[in-house]
């Protein structure tokens, strides 16, 4: 590998040291290599620690992962990933041992790989799409561990890539939320040279990246790196503002702002609507992590605590109902619960955050529902009444329907109750701006060829548009709306 190293420098696709790298390792040793397994912190001392779980791998394992990638003419992996990465070449590079060039490839395509490389689904998108599952039937190359490898070994050398800000065009253009989306889209303007403003409602940039997700799965001071980058391109961030209440889209108008862009994202909780949802000690998901996270609550001095208990029940299955049980757990919970209406093969939360969860004492009541909460005389909650479920025939989802069974009735003793069931999208810009045209759902409506809304010059993606999405989709989402964005104006102008 030392002599690819050598003679072959540059980043990109070129055919000299990929046919190189193919003498080296033919194609039958490639495939015989074992997909690298992520090391991790011990399930006992994690369970108490908000040290990051999953550790990275070693130069050594990336290599050696990297080099079972059959660099394929037609790459399948690209076309399942939202940002549309060129993942042959950064992990060629990684094979090479070109860390730096791997990861520079990365941020010619992403704005976030540290976190892409960490939070996104890449068993439903990229990885799903490898050579390896759709053709020969083995674990693909692990594409997320390798991304999250390119990106760390940046901010970790010392020698970490400078941005160089390029020249401004002289168009203002203005951001809603600096979630996933709305840094995505930011990172693309301002490459385009125009003068980027993200303003977001919250006292900390990062949106859901820093309020809905804990630091044991995405440390902060990841997202922090990010970001800087971001300001060092160029982007302006402002906190404590919220475009539709602190600031009209009408000011923004009168500041030059040309166009805006709505990332704000899906914050308004959902409940089940059933009896004693009012008990004290009942919280959204979103509340809960939003306190912990981002306002300290966890800690034993805060002056914003949160309830925390012995037994804590959370309602749900997907990745926020993992986040909000296995910080439970941190916070000192001895029996934390996941009580989901149907079975372990219907959750939507990611395997490995199902697997750290049970790794972790998690106790898991599958095809179970909560009907009613029960409270003592000062209006505490002390239990839930649980319906036991079967599974029936499929939903328009594809999922089999959960239905109840004749008088399978439970009571569970609780402390206090997390409910992660789903959310809405925050319907601020929506409720303030007129004619501003939105779904039964209370997302934005737009074209999703180019992510324009009803009003030309007000573009939106990632959960306001999408109800839910993943980071990586909102991501595509900013992406796209950025595009479309460039075009809609440099045609305006």
């Amino acid at each position: 590998m030392s002599d690819v190293k050598e003679k072959y420098t540059s980043i990109g696709r070129e055919d000299a040291w990929r046919q190189e790298l193919r003498k080296n390792v033919k194609a039958k040793e490639r495939t015989a290599i074992p997909r690298a397994k992520m090391p991790e912190l011990d399930a006992v001392y994690r369970a108490g620690s908000y040290d990051e779980v999953n550790v990275g791998l070693s130069s050594e394992e990336a290599q050696k992962e990297a080099a079972r990638c059959l660099d394929c003419a037609n790459p399948t992996c690209m076309s399942g990933c939202p940002v549309q990465i060129d993942i042959p070449s950064f992990v060629k590079n990684i094979e090479a041992g070109e860390f730096l060039k791997a990861a520079v490839t990365l941020k010619l395509y992403s704005s976030l790989p540290a976190v892409c490389g960490r939070v996104c689904p890449q068993e439903k998108q990229c990885e799903a799409q490898c050579i390896y599952t759709q053709k020969l039937k083995k674990e693909p190359v692990a594409i997320g561990h390798l991304e999250r490898f390119a990106a760390d070994y940046e901010r970790n050398s010392g020698q970490a890539i400078e941005p160089i800000k390029p020249a401004s065009n002289g168009i203002k253009v203005a951001v809603a939320g600096s979630g996933p989306a709305g840094l995505a889209f930011a990172g693309e303007m301002v490459k385009w040279g125009y003068d980027v403003t993200v303003f977001e409602a919250l006292h900390e940039i990062g949106g859901v990246l820093k309020y809905g997700i804990p630091e044991f799965r995405l440390p902060n001071s990841i997202v922090d790196f990010e970001i800087d980058n971001l300001k060092k391109l160029g982007v302006n961030f402002v906190a404590n503002c919220i475009i539709g209440k602190t600031i009209s889209l009408e000011v923004l108008k009168e500041e030059g702002y040309q166009a805006l862009f709505v990332a704000s994202g899906a914050g308004l909780p959902r409940f089940m609507n059933i009896d004693g949802e009012n008990l004290v000690g009942i919280m959204s998901a979103n509340e809960y992590l939003t306190r912990i996270n981002l306002m300290g609550a966890g800690r034993e001095v805060s002056d914003t605590p949160v309830l925390s208990g012995k037994t804590v029940a959370v309602i749900g299955g997907g990745n926020t109902a993992m986040d909000s049980v296995r910080t439970a757990r941190r916070l000192g919970a001895s029996n934390a619960i996941i009580i989901y209406r149907r079975s372990f093969e219907e959750m939507p939360a990611r395997m490995e955050e199902i697997n750290h969860a049970k790794e972790e004492g998690i106790q898991f009541m599958n095809l179970y529902n909560p009907v009613q909460y029960l409270g003592d005389e000062f209006g505490q909650l002390k239990q839930i009444k649980l319906q036991r479920m079967e599974l029936g025939e499929p939903d328009a989802s594809g999922r089999r329907k959960p239905v109840p069974v004749k008088d399978g009735f439970e009571l569970l003793d609780v402390d206090l109750a997390i409910v992660a069931i789903g959310v809405s999208p925050n319907p601020i810009i929506p409720q303030a701006v007129d004619g501003l045209q939105t779904t039964n759902w209370g997302t934005i409506e737009v074209n999703r060829d180019n992510m324009q809304s009803s009003i030309p010059e007000i573009f939106a993606g990632g959960d306001i548009v999408r109800g839910g999405a993943t980071v990586i989709l909102a991501m595509g989402d900013g992406k796209k709306a950025a595009n479309s964005m460039h075009e809609y104006l440099q045609k305006k102008a």
